[in-house]
């Protein structure tokens, strides 16, 4: 599909009973009706599906290029997608910078709502990167768009490790960048996921999850970019008059007569004295003392209804001396581009069907007709390609393991042959000292022998 680029949506066909001899006067007010829903229509900035020649419309930075760490996007739909047919761009090669961006015909979010949506799917086990996309101002130079370059929102998931799942919300006002104070939590599943940011006119906000809304408030509480409107009044005291107690003692109950008389412990009536016991020398025997089941404890007034009551006290509210309201607080400079910038770790992320526009219900519409009709069965195929993946990583295993086996295996028999060498080597070393000591004994006999027949000649 080719990208929608800046057009209107009608809000309605003209009715055809319009064609239809009408009375002036109410063929005036239906023509009348049909205008004001026509002027009225939404407005598509931006829409893009990732069709064929998606290349023609995106250009891809040079950012990171010079020193070996950019990265690329592939046309794909990736492993497990819903629909076969649906392209997306995913990141391509691990430990890289990925920047791509794309143009449309400028314009603001001036009395109109701005709604910026996408689809998302990480196949990759991400480890530590972004998912997110940026909407840019002014000129860009688009083959230097990076990192550093000015943004006016960057909106979707960070993930790092097991504890960052981030879902960046970041608005630059003035020239400076606020991010949303919530602390907003991203998917984490490796399925596609339809992220939308609604901002309308009142500075209000929705943040939609498969559009589900997720998140909702306004940019004057949720963000640090105004001071508030109200502050607690630091001066202001408890007034002395203030009765902040719940419940009171009933005035009117009185202790019961001979309440203070009852013992805190009884003797045990159910105790006997032992068959062995002699009060003569053990002296008078005593029932163990139990706890008293009519003692109360001490006693109190019952409690009632304080009718004097009106509620903990708080510092009240008082308005911000230095509040100065700003009521073009949600608009955002003129906006002209959409990015891709982001670091992976591990990459295999799928971006598709961005959606710039002012009409929430539309993107809603987007958001079914391609991602969330084929919910169940991008889930088969994702289960499909696990069973696939498991079974190949079993098989890699096996394989690992009849390898180490084999090696195991091949150094326990040189082992065994090293033993043997070196047992007959030192077997042979020890025969042959053995003979040589025989001879050396037999040599010396010898010698002996012969020195003795010479001296008997003499």
């Amino acid at each position: 599909m080719a990208p929608i680029v800046s057009r209107r949506r009608p809000a309605m066909a003209q009715p055809p009973f319009l064609a239809h001899n009408l009375h002036p006067k109410y063929k005036l007010l239906l023509l009348s009706f049909a205008l004001l829903l026509q002027l009225s229509a939404s407005e598509i900035f931006f829409e893009e599906r990732f069709d064929d020649d998606w290349e023609s419309r995106w250009v891809k930075s040079d950012w990171k290029r010079s020193e070996g760490k950019a990265g690329y996007f592939k046309h794909t739909a990736g492993k497990w997608p819903g629909d076969p047919d649906d392209k997306g761009i995913q990141t391509h090669t691990d430990a890289r910078h990925f920047a791509i961006s794309a143009k449309f015909p400028e314009f603001s979010n001036k009395n109109r709502a701005l709604v910026v949506q996408y689809s998302i799917r990480f196949e990759q086990d991400i480890e530590c990167g972004g998912g997110y996309i940026k909407l840019l101002s002014g000129y860009v130079n688009q083959k230097k768009f990076g990192g550093d370059t000015p943004y006016s929102l960057m909106f979707g998931p960070d993930l790092c490790g097991t504890q960052k799942k981030k879902l960046h919300l970041i608005l630059s006002y003035q020239g400076q960048n606020y991010p949303i104070k919530k602390d907003l939590q991203c998917e984490t599943d490796k399925l596609a996921h339809v992220y939308t940011f609604i901002l309308r006119p009142d500075a209000s906000y929705s943040l939609l999850v498969d559009n589900r809304e997720r998140e909702s408030g306004s940019m004057y509480t949720d963000w640090d970019i105004l001071p508030p409107r109200k502050i607690k009044d630091t001066n202001a005291k408890k007034p002395k008059d203030w009765d902040d107690r719940e419940y009171i003692e009933d005035p009117d109950d009185v202790k019961p007569e001979g309440y203070d008389s009852i013992p805190k412990e009884i003797p045990d009536p159910k105790a006997k004295k032992p068959d062995t016991w002699d009060d003569d020398e053990d002296g008078l025997w005593k029932p163990p003392k139990i706890p008293n089941p009519a003692y109360k404890g001490p006693w109190k007034r019952k409690k009632i209804k304080n009718p004097n009551y009106k509620g903990k006290w708080k510092t009240p509210w008082i308005d911000n001396p230095e509040f100065e309201d700003d009521p073009d607080l949600y608009v955002l400079k003129p906006l002209q581009y959409v990015g891709i910038e982001v670091w992976q770790v591990k990459a295999g992320s799928v971006y598709d069907n961005i959606l710039i526009c002012d009409d929430p219900d539309y993107a809603k519409e987007v958001a079914q007709e391609t991602v969330l009709k084929n919910r169940e069965v991008e889930k088969e195929a994702f289960e499909e390609a696990e069973k696939v993946r498991k079974a190949k990583e079993e098989e890699e295993a096996q394989r690992a393991r009849e390898e180490g086996e084999r090696r195991r295996r091949e150094r326990g028999h040189d082992r065994r042959y090293r033993d043997r060498e070196r047992y007959r080597d030192r077997y042979r070393k020890r025969h042959h000292r053995d003979y040589l000591d025989d001879d050396y004994h037999v040599s010396t006999e010898l010698l002996l022998s012969l020195l003795s027949s010479t001296l008997a000649l003499y």
